[in-house]
């Protein structure tokens, strides 16, 4: 993960088509997601109120599948039924404590789903991440990267503001010039999830249920974006979940609040 990733995004930015002003009840979330055919739910990682909206949601949805953010297609392949409710087994099958990931538990009761319907990986690896940072996503990306847009540039705003975001998450400490390159590990992040998430569609019906970051799941520029460009037919909602009160237009079909966790200051290496 990203350094900061956790409170970098906990208050949207005022970009992308915006959407509801106050925050949804679970009853406004499931009457929007239970209409769509990909159902993203984003998160602050290491926020548990945000993992336990997601199991409700998931509860209410009955999905017919979950793309995981956190897991690689091989990793998901070792979430069978008969280890999804073994939290501590499924842990050490997934070598959870060595991924950088916040506690298993927040993600236990997520993964638990997978007893009754298929877990798809969408994790993108530290060499592909690195290519795509030195030479784009479009050319680290494994599949069609013209499905998903990546052979294209960002517009200059889009790239300014992607760029600006990539320097908040990072406590302002990165040289401009190496910023595009963390763009582009993200654009091959987003793509990686919509691919996943197709494949699921195509295999399973809707709704597929998508776990990842906010970041991810925004509508203007993230995992949403990215299918409106491969799959313009499929209907998408996206969940934001923040720790603040978020300002402007927030780009998510609905939006929640919970209390912000107790972390140590993410920026503090960096003094």
């Amino acid at each position: 993960m990203q350094v900061g990733c956790a409170t970098a995004i906990a208050s949207a930015l005022a970009l992308g088509a915006g959407a509801a002003s106050a925050q949804a009840t679970i009853s406004d979330i499931l009457a929007a997601a239970h209409a769509a055919d990909i159902v993203i739910l984003g998160e602050v990682h290491d926020n548990p109120a945000h993992h336990a909206m997601q199991a409700d949601v998931l509860s209410g949805l009955s999905p017919s599948a979950i793309v995981f953010e956190m897991i690689s297609s091989d990793e998901a392949a070792l979430v069978t039924p008969s280890i999804a409710t073994d939290a501590a087994a499924l842990s050490e099958a997934l070598d959870w404590a060595s991924s950088g990931w916040p506690d298993f538990a927040f993600y236990a009761p997520l993964f638990a789903f997978g007893s009754d319907v298929p877990v798809y990986g969408a994790g993108v690896g530290r060499e592909a991440a690195q290519g795509a940072f030195a030479q784009g996503a479009a050319a680290a990306f494994p599949g069609d990267a013209v499905r998903f847009g990546l052979d294209a540039a960002l517009p200059g705003p889009e790239q300014a503001a992607r760029e600006a975001e990539q320097m908040e998450a990072h406590c302002d400490a990165l040289p401009e010039d190496i910023l595009p390159g963390f763009v582009e590990a993200q654009r091959l992040r987003d793509a990686a999830l919509a691919e996943a998430a197709l494949d699921a569609l195509a295999a399973h019906g809707p709704p597929v249920a998508v776990i990842t970051g906010n970041g991810h799941a925004r509508r203007d520029w993230g995992v949403p974006a990215l299918l409106a460009i491969a799959a313009p037919d499929v209907t998408v909602f996206s969940l934001g979940q923040f720790e603040a009160q978020p300002e402007g237009e927030v780009p998510f079909d609905l939006w929640t609040l919970a209390d912000p966790v107790d972390r140590p200051d993410p920026c503090a290496a960096f003094r």
